[in-house]
């Protein structure tokens, strides 16, 4: 940030893509059967790279056998405060929840869990696989930067402020 400002740009803000949460991993629906004394939940049992699948009850109307989705484990801290910990929905245990864009901070609303791509690697971090610790950098510019009213033109500043080779479309 201080190369930037040392450059002439003001950097007036810096967020994350995401979210702050941890302990969400990459899960496979294998089985779906309805809660017995509930019509609108539904109890999942979801590999998550462990030895034996998790039981998760959930209420989310869009999951199907196959589905990859975030899964936040035990011990999860999602944005708001959320902790997960294991707990019991209408007398079935569930140990986790499965996770929607908004509930990663990942957006203002969502219409259910997160659809992942089928080869999505069951057990991996969803950080990791979803690149989310990148950050946003909003930038304000001084009259003099001109050249840098495109994002081109940034990522040209950035290059030669941090002798990096360029931006990678050229």
């Amino acid at each position: 940030m201080r190369q930037l400002t040392m450059a002439g740009l003001e950097v007036d803000a810096v967020e994350s893509v995401a979210g702050d949460f941890s302990n969400v991993v990459v899960g496979a629906i294998e089985s779906l059967d309805p809660h017995p004394d509930a019509d609108r939940l539904r109890i999942c049992q979801i590999a998550v790279g462990q030895d034996a699948p998790l039981q998760i009850v959930t209420g989310a109307q869009n999951v199907y056998v196959g589905m990859r989705v975030p899964v936040a484990l035990d011990g999860a801290k999602l944005p708001g405060g959320i902790k997960i910990k294991p707990s019991k929905l209408r007398g079935v245990p569930s140990f986790g929840m499965l996770c929607s864009e908004k509930e990663l901070g990942m957006a203002e609303e969502a219409e259910g869990v997160m659809d992942l791509p089928q080869d999505a690697p069951v057990g991996q971090d969803i950080r990791a696989y979803l690149n989310l610790d990148d950050r946003i950098i909003e930038v304000d510019l001084t009259p003099n930067r001109a050249d840098c009213l495109s994002m081109e033109g940034v990522a040209r500043e950035v290059a030669a402020s941090t002798a990096s080779p360029g931006p990678a479309w050229k």
